[in-house]
Order: C-alpha cells, then sequence, then structure tokens
C-alpha cells in the first residue's frame, strides 16, 4: 500500500515524508491509532525529514601532477592515522546543517505539501525542496570524514562501542520519550479524548512506531558497522578516494565529477525501481528504500577523504575548492530550477499519475543527484572561505550543542505549532516564532541536559 498519494508538489519532498506523514492519517478513539483519512488542517506536519587558488600566470604544466605528487600522495595516503585539531569549517557546516534541519521542521506546516495550517507562503515550498534535497546526505558524507581513520585509530571493537554509546543509546532513548511526546501533539489535536499514557503505549506495543528525524541514527550505525567490516577486509580499501581528494586541493571539480557519477549510478536506479514513497519500516526503525545507497556513497566518500592527511585533500584551508564557491553556486541552481520545471510538468501536464513514469523519475533524480553535490560543495567551500570572518564564528557557541539540539528540537516545534495553529499570524510570522522558539528551547534544553555527569558522553 502506498504510503502517500503522489499528489504533492515536489516529489522528492515526498520522498522524505512520505513514510512519517502516514502517522497523521492514524485515528481512532479505542487506540488512537487506525487507518484513516486526515484533512490537512486537522493535523501538524512532520517530516524526516550535512584558499589559495594557483598563480594565474603558472604554467599549464606546472598545474599538473607531478611524479614527485604522486609519490607524496601515495605515502599520505597510508600515513599512520592521528587525532587531528578540530577544523572550524567542518564544525560551523555540521552547526549550519542542524539550523537547517530546525528550520525544515519550523516551515512544514505552511507548504503545500504539509500544508497542516491554515496559512501558506509559497516562500516555504523553496525552502522545503532545497532543503529535502541534500541536507541528510550531507550529514552522512561529514559523518563519514571521521570514520576511517577512527577504526584505524582505536580499532574496530572500540569504536563501534563509541558509536553505540554516541548513535545507539540516543536512538533508544528518543524512541520511547522524545517521538512519542512529539507526536501526542498530533494525537492530541484529533483525538483530544486520548490520554499520553495510553498514546505512549499504543504506539510502543501496536503500532504505528514512527521515528521522526532519529531514523538518521540507526542508519549511521549500521553504515559504522558496515566500515567496520571493509576496514578489515582491506584497510586500503578507500585509499583511491584518497588519492582523489589529495588530488582535488588543486582541482575540486574533478572529485565533484567523481562523486556526482557515482551518487548517480547508486541513486537513480533505487529513485525508478523504489520510487519516492517506498520506505523499510520496523517499529522505530526506518528508512527510505530508494535513498539508501546516496546516503551511503556520501558516506564513503567523507571517508575516504578522512582515511589520512584531510587537512592536506579536497578540504584543505588553501585548496581551490573555496576559491570556486560562485561556480558551485551556479552548479546548485540550475538543477534547483530544473526541478522546478519538472515538478510544473508533473502537476500541470501529466496531472499526477501515480506512478509517474520511469522517465520522469530518472529525470528529477539526475537534477536532484547534481543539486545534492553541488550544494555540498557550496556550503563546504563556503565555511572554507570565510573561516575568518565574523558571521561564521557566529555559530561557534552552539558547535557542542548542535547534536543534542537535533535530538531534543521535535517535540519542541511539533508542539509550537500546535499552539500557533488556532492563531490568525500570517504563514511567515508563525514560521519564524516557531523557528526562534525551536532553537532557543532546543539549545537551552540541550545546555541543560549535558550538565548531568557523563551526558557529554553521548551529548
Amino acid at each position: 500500500m502506498p504510503l502517500v498519494a503522489a499528489v504533492s508538489p515536489f516529489p522528492s519532498a515526498d520522498a522524505n515524508f512520505a513514510a512519517r506523514n502516514w502517522f497523521l492519517r492514524v485515528s481512532g478513539p479505542q487506540v488512537g491509532l487506525k487507518w484513516g483519512s486526515t484533512t490537512a488542517q486537522t493535523s501538524l506536519a512532520e517530516s524526516g525529514s550535512r584558499r589559495h587558488s594557483p598563480a594565474r600566470g603558472r604554467s599549464a604544466g606546472a598545474t599538473k601532477m607531478t611524479m614527485a605528487d604522486s609519490a607524496t600522495i601515495g605515502a599520505e595516503v597510508h600515513a599512520a592515522p592521528k587525532s587531528k585539531a578540530r577544523n572550524l569549517a567542518i564544525d560551523r557546516a555540521r552547526t549550519f546543517l542542524t539550523l537547517v534541519v530546525l528550520l525544515h521542521h519550523a516551515v512544514i506546516p505552511y507548504t503545500y505539501f504539509g500544508h497542516t495550517d491554515p496559512k501558506y507562503f509559497f516562500g516555504f515550498d523553496m525552502i522545503v525542496l532545497a532543503t529535502d534535497s541534500f541536507f541528510m546526505a550531507m550529514f552522512f558524507f561529514l559523518s563519514g570524514l571521521f570514520a576511517w581513520s577512527g577504526i584505524a585509530r582505536k580499532g574496530a571493537r572500540s569504536y563501534l562501542a563509541d558509536r553505540l554509546l554516541r548513535l545507539g543509546l540516543p536512538f533508544a532513548i528518543c524512541a520511547l520519550t522524545v517521538i512519542p511526546l512529539a507526536y501526542y501533539a498530533i494525537s492530541l489535536r484529533q483525538h483530544p479524548e486520548i490520554g499520553f499514557s495510553e498514546f505512549w503505549w499504543n504506539m510502543v506495543t501496536k503500532g504505528p512506531w514512527p521515528s521522526g528525524p532519529i531514523w538518521f541514527l540507526w542508519v549511521l550505525f549500521a553504515f559504522d558497522l558496515v566500515a567496520c567490516l571493509l576496514h578489515r577486509l582491506s584497510p586500503n580499501l578507500l585509499d583511491p578516494i584518497n588519492r582523489l581528494s589529495l588530488h582535488g586541493r588543486r582541482r575540486p571539480a574533478v572529485f565533484f565529477a567523481v562523486m556526482l557519477a557515482v551518487t548517480a549510478a547508486f541513486y537513480i536506479p533505487g529513485r525508478v525501481h523504489f520510487g519516492p514513497s517506498s520506505w523499510f519500516e520496523f517499529g522505530p526503525f526506518s528508512v527510505q528504500h530508494g535513498r539508501v545507497m546516496l546516503y551511503a556513497t556520501y558516506f564513503f566518500f567523507g571517508a575516504g577523504i578522512g582515511v589520512a592527511q584531510m587537512d592536506r585533500g579536497l578540504l584543505a584551508v588553501d585548496g581551490r575548492m573555496a576559491k570556486v564557491s560562485w561556480d558551485w553556486m551556479v552548479l546548485a541552481i540550475v538543477p534547483y530550477c530544473l526541478l522546478w520545471v519538472l515538478i510544473f510538468i508533473k502537476r500541470e501536464i501529466l496531472g499526477n499519475p501515480s506512478p509517474l513514469p520511469d522517465w520522469y523519475e530518472a529525470l528529477y533524480a539526475i537534477c536532484f543527484t547534481v543539486f545534492s553535490v553541488a550544494i555540498m560543495f557550496l556550503i563546504l567551500a563556503f565555511f572554507q572561505r570565510f573561516r575568518q570572518s565574523g558571521s561564521a564564528k557566529l555559530l561557534d557557541p552552539m558547535q557542542s550543542d548542535a547534536f543534542g539540539m537535533f535530538l531534543v528540537h521535535y517535540p519542541i516545534a511539533l508542539w509550537l505549532q500546535y499552539w500557533l495553529f488556532e492563531y490568525g499570524l500570517p504563514a511567515i510570522v508563525k514560521a519564524t516564532i516557531g523557528f526562534v522558539l525551536t532553537v532557543m528551547a532546543s539549545w537551552a534544553l540541550t545546555r541543560a541536559l549535558r550538565q548531568i555527569p557523563g551526558a557529554t558522553k553521548v551529548l
């Protein structure tokens, strides 16, 4: 049974929302969990829903890899992994992505697809289409940067034990507390006679048991487990990606092209076969079928960069990547605009068919892939290029709390939407209030939780 009808204006956004929007359709006074239809205005929205260029006068030959360069790269790839000083650009990019997640959840009620509030603003459709198309993949990329070197440094058993504490424990706690508390805001509006204890028991014992945004945690742990197995098989398995990264210090376009080709090869077939709305679900464990391999490629490309000498590769502070940031902007804007062209074709010419033709899914997946890789490069280039900028430093105080904010923000966002529903304010005002208060409350709660002895090992 399809999880959501293909009537959304953006197929990509369908994919991110589908496996969790079905929760908005549950009803029934007995258990509060019965399949049915839901009017858009009687529920709350939620979703899944991370330098100096060569001198112009330099000869062409000087910009090519020499035999000495190749020998140096070979030695760097196999250098003993060491614990590195924190990369501020990467830390800020991760914090920025966390704020993007909070923004994503703050504006969804006021979009075409998640129109669960009487107010609507088309600009939020533009935001959601963009965010849904890249932010979770980029989170996997950033997480992968430290995976391979971490396994080599700690050993697989110790590394997995750390990841189980860092990912598995928060997943279990949030699945039992944070997520039910968030979804009760939806249930309360539909069935005010059902108390929280009854709702919680029905969710955990009878289902459905949605995961909200914390699905990311168990999938990331699964990738870490696969990485440990692959590292045991061959510690040098990702050396080609690392060499490509070291070469990308001077020619980032080559790395971009290879990553684009590989991610497209792994994502497009899944998108065509499964469509945008098919999810694997088992209790609170869920993941979108069509995007599993996309996320895996991002994770392992990140892991390949982090094999060794990450500070001398694609993400080097003196690399060329940041110097061509405007190029990444163009590469991101063009496919983003084409996505809207395809959305128009879907709605106005094809008439929202279900399922969509394979040619449409393939074209959408191509534009999606180009946009996703390009905007990730743009964000990384921005934080590298303006690493000394005062505006970039504004994110620094939040860095240590970003992961905790990701974990606790969801019920805050949904309960604020519940509260704002009754007010006749414009959508922009509602979303602004919701976003600002979600950030402030999530940050304050995380800082308070981190005061608990031992909490910083997890949060």
